[in-house]
Protein backbone atom coordinates (compact mmCIF):
# COMPACT_ATOMS: atom_id res chain seq x y z
CA UNK A 1 0.00 0.00 0.00
CA UNK A 2 1.42 3.41 -1.00
CA UNK A 3 1.87 6.28 1.41
CA UNK A 4 -1.07 8.58 1.92
CA UNK A 5 -0.62 12.06 0.33
CA UNK A 6 0.22 14.75 2.85
CA UNK A 7 -2.77 16.90 1.92
CA UNK A 8 -4.64 14.57 4.28
CA UNK A 9 -2.55 15.80 7.23
CA UNK A 10 -1.47 19.32 6.32
CA UNK A 11 -4.02 21.31 8.34
CA UNK A 12 -3.87 21.59 12.13
CA UNK A 13 -6.91 19.98 13.77
CA UNK A 14 -7.43 19.09 17.41
CA UNK A 15 -4.89 18.82 20.19
CA UNK A 16 -1.25 17.80 19.64
CA UNK A 17 -0.61 14.08 20.06
CA UNK A 18 2.99 13.48 21.25
CA UNK A 19 4.74 10.18 21.86
CA UNK A 20 4.35 9.14 25.51
CA UNK A 21 3.87 6.13 27.78
CA UNK A 22 0.26 6.12 26.59
CA UNK A 23 1.27 6.30 22.92
CA UNK A 24 4.16 3.92 22.37
CA UNK A 25 3.94 2.34 18.90
CA UNK A 26 5.19 5.41 17.03
CA UNK A 27 7.68 5.30 14.11
CA UNK A 28 10.86 7.34 14.55
CA UNK A 29 11.06 10.67 12.68
CA UNK A 30 13.12 10.67 9.48
CA UNK A 31 14.91 13.82 10.61
CA UNK A 32 17.87 12.78 12.80
CA UNK A 33 20.37 15.64 12.45
CA UNK A 34 19.37 19.20 13.24
CA UNK A 35 22.78 20.86 12.71
CA UNK A 36 25.09 20.64 9.72
CA UNK A 37 28.30 22.22 8.48
CA UNK A 38 30.76 24.06 10.74
CA UNK A 39 28.92 23.59 14.03
CA UNK A 40 31.91 24.58 16.16
CA UNK A 41 32.66 27.86 14.31
CA UNK A 42 32.70 30.92 16.59
CA UNK A 43 29.83 33.38 16.45
CA UNK A 44 31.84 36.09 14.66
CA UNK A 45 33.46 33.78 12.07
CA UNK A 46 30.15 33.12 10.30
CA UNK A 47 28.60 36.49 11.00
CA UNK A 48 25.72 36.69 8.47
CA UNK A 49 22.47 34.79 8.95
CA UNK A 50 19.46 33.93 6.77
CA UNK A 51 16.13 32.51 8.02
CA UNK A 52 13.39 30.53 6.28
CA UNK A 53 10.11 31.62 7.95
CA UNK A 54 6.71 29.96 7.68
CA UNK A 55 3.91 32.06 6.23
CA UNK A 56 1.14 29.53 6.96
CA UNK A 57 -0.36 27.72 9.93
CA UNK A 58 0.11 24.06 9.05
CA UNK A 59 1.80 20.76 9.80
CA UNK A 60 5.10 19.74 8.18
CA UNK A 61 6.18 16.07 8.06
CA UNK A 62 9.58 14.94 9.30
CA UNK A 63 10.23 13.55 5.79
CA UNK A 64 9.81 17.05 4.33
CA UNK A 65 12.20 18.54 6.91
CA UNK A 66 14.77 15.84 6.13
CA UNK A 67 14.47 16.47 2.37
CA UNK A 68 14.88 20.18 3.06
CA UNK A 69 18.02 19.59 5.14
CA UNK A 70 19.61 17.25 2.59
CA UNK A 71 18.90 19.65 -0.29
CA UNK A 72 20.39 22.70 1.46
CA UNK A 73 23.36 20.74 2.80
CA UNK A 74 24.26 19.36 -0.65
CA UNK A 75 23.94 22.77 -2.32
CA UNK A 76 26.07 24.61 0.26
CA UNK A 77 28.72 21.87 0.41
CA UNK A 78 29.20 22.11 -3.36
CA UNK A 79 29.34 25.92 -3.34
CA UNK A 80 31.27 26.88 -0.18
CA UNK A 81 32.35 23.50 1.36
CA UNK A 82 31.13 22.20 4.73
CA UNK A 83 33.43 24.59 6.65
CA UNK A 84 31.80 27.68 5.14
CA UNK A 85 28.32 27.41 6.67
CA UNK A 86 26.35 26.28 9.72
CA UNK A 87 22.75 25.19 9.11
CA UNK A 88 20.20 24.49 11.83
CA UNK A 89 16.67 23.03 11.58
CA UNK A 90 14.63 25.05 14.07
CA UNK A 91 11.45 22.92 14.33
CA UNK A 92 11.10 19.48 15.95
CA UNK A 93 8.55 16.91 14.72
CA UNK A 94 6.86 15.87 17.99
CA UNK A 95 3.27 15.49 16.76
CA UNK A 96 2.16 11.93 15.86
CA UNK A 97 -0.04 11.51 12.77
CA UNK A 98 -2.49 8.60 12.72
CA UNK A 99 -3.90 6.35 10.00
CA UNK A 100 -6.82 3.91 9.96
CA UNK A 101 -5.46 1.25 7.62
CA UNK A 102 -7.94 -0.27 5.19
CA UNK A 103 -7.68 -2.62 2.24
CA UNK A 104 -7.23 -0.77 -1.04
CA UNK A 105 -7.18 -3.67 -3.50
CA UNK A 106 -9.85 -4.36 -6.11
CA UNK A 107 -13.13 -5.47 -4.59
CA UNK A 108 -12.13 -4.40 -1.08
CA UNK A 109 -15.38 -2.45 -0.68
CA UNK A 110 -17.19 -5.78 -0.27
CA UNK A 111 -14.75 -6.92 2.44
CA UNK A 112 -14.75 -3.86 4.66
CA UNK A 113 -16.50 -0.49 4.85
CA UNK A 114 -14.45 1.03 7.65
CA UNK A 115 -15.57 2.37 10.99
CA UNK A 116 -16.65 6.02 11.01
CA UNK A 117 -14.36 8.47 12.91
CA UNK A 118 -11.87 5.70 13.71
CA UNK A 119 -8.96 6.83 15.90
CA UNK A 120 -6.19 5.04 13.99
CA UNK A 121 -2.60 4.06 14.81
CA UNK A 122 0.65 6.04 14.72
CA UNK A 123 1.73 6.64 11.11
CA UNK A 124 4.49 9.30 11.03
CA UNK A 125 5.81 12.37 12.87
CA UNK A 126 5.19 16.01 12.00
CA UNK A 127 5.76 19.46 13.48
CA UNK A 128 3.11 22.14 13.91
CA UNK A 129 4.10 25.63 12.75
CA UNK A 130 2.48 29.04 12.99
CA UNK A 131 2.89 32.13 10.83
CA UNK A 132 6.25 33.69 11.71
CA UNK A 133 7.94 30.51 12.99
CA UNK A 134 11.56 30.05 11.88
CA UNK A 135 11.99 26.72 10.07
CA UNK A 136 15.65 26.80 8.96
CA UNK A 137 18.55 29.12 9.83
CA UNK A 138 21.88 29.29 7.98
CA UNK A 139 24.86 31.37 9.06
CA UNK A 140 27.67 32.12 6.59
CA UNK A 141 30.23 34.80 5.85
CA UNK A 142 28.80 37.95 4.29
CA UNK A 143 30.52 37.14 0.98
CA UNK A 144 28.55 33.88 0.74
CA UNK A 145 25.15 35.33 1.63
CA UNK A 146 23.74 34.75 -1.87
CA UNK A 147 24.55 31.01 -1.64
CA UNK A 148 22.63 30.72 1.64
CA UNK A 149 19.62 32.46 0.06
CA UNK A 150 19.72 30.11 -2.95
CA UNK A 151 19.92 27.10 -0.61
CA UNK A 152 16.75 28.25 1.17
CA UNK A 153 15.03 28.75 -2.20
CA UNK A 154 15.74 25.06 -2.84
CA UNK A 155 14.30 24.26 0.60
CA UNK A 156 11.01 25.97 -0.25
CA UNK A 157 10.46 23.42 -3.01
CA UNK A 158 10.60 20.57 -0.48
CA UNK A 159 8.07 22.03 1.98
CA UNK A 160 4.29 22.43 1.79
CA UNK A 161 2.67 25.85 2.08
CA UNK A 162 4.26 29.27 1.78
CA UNK A 163 7.58 30.42 3.22
CA UNK A 164 9.51 33.70 3.29
CA UNK A 165 13.27 34.25 3.30
CA UNK A 166 14.71 36.95 5.56
CA UNK A 167 18.29 38.16 5.94
CA UNK A 168 18.88 38.83 9.64
CA UNK A 169 20.59 41.96 10.97
CA UNK A 170 21.99 39.97 13.92
CA UNK A 171 25.47 38.47 14.12
CA UNK A 172 25.20 34.75 13.30
CA UNK A 173 22.78 32.88 15.53
CA UNK A 174 23.06 35.46 18.33
CA UNK A 175 20.32 37.91 19.31
CA UNK A 176 22.62 40.95 19.16
CA UNK A 177 23.58 43.29 16.33
CA UNK A 178 27.21 44.13 15.57
CA UNK A 179 26.91 47.44 17.39
CA UNK A 180 25.45 45.82 20.53
CA UNK A 181 28.24 43.22 20.57
CA UNK A 182 30.88 45.94 20.32
CA UNK A 183 29.27 47.82 23.24
CA UNK A 184 29.09 44.67 25.41
CA UNK A 185 32.70 43.82 24.55
CA UNK A 186 33.83 47.32 25.57
CA UNK A 187 32.00 46.94 28.91
CA UNK A 188 33.43 43.40 29.37
CA UNK A 189 29.91 42.00 29.71
CA UNK A 190 29.95 39.67 26.69
CA UNK A 191 30.09 35.94 27.52
CA UNK A 192 31.10 33.83 24.50
CA UNK A 193 29.82 30.24 24.31
CA UNK A 194 31.05 29.10 20.89
CA UNK A 195 28.35 29.77 18.29
CA UNK A 196 26.26 31.95 20.65
CA UNK A 197 26.84 34.71 23.18
CA UNK A 198 24.92 36.37 25.99
CA UNK A 199 25.18 39.37 28.26
CA UNK A 200 26.72 38.69 31.66
CA UNK A 201 24.04 38.69 34.34
CA UNK A 202 24.44 41.30 37.06
CA UNK A 203 23.96 38.76 39.83
CA UNK A 204 26.22 36.41 41.71
CA UNK A 205 28.88 36.55 44.47
CA UNK A 206 29.62 39.97 45.98
CA UNK A 207 33.39 39.65 45.50
CA UNK A 208 32.91 39.19 41.77
CA UNK A 209 30.80 42.34 41.61
CA UNK A 210 33.46 44.30 43.52
CA UNK A 211 36.13 43.13 41.07
CA UNK A 212 33.96 44.39 38.22
CA UNK A 213 33.55 47.81 39.92
CA UNK A 214 37.30 48.11 40.51
CA UNK A 215 38.00 47.29 36.88
CA UNK A 216 35.76 50.20 35.83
Amino acid sequence: MGRRPFRCYRWIKGKPYPKSRFNRAVPDPKLRFYDGGAKSAKFDFLNACVHLISNEREQIASEALEACRVSANRFLTNKITKDGFHMRIRKHPWHVLRINKMLSCAGADRLQAGMRRAFGKGYQKACRVKIGDILVSIRVKKDNLKHAVNALINCKGKLPGKQLIFVSNKVGFTKYTQREIEELTAKKQLVVKGDHVYKERQRGPLDKALEFVKAQ
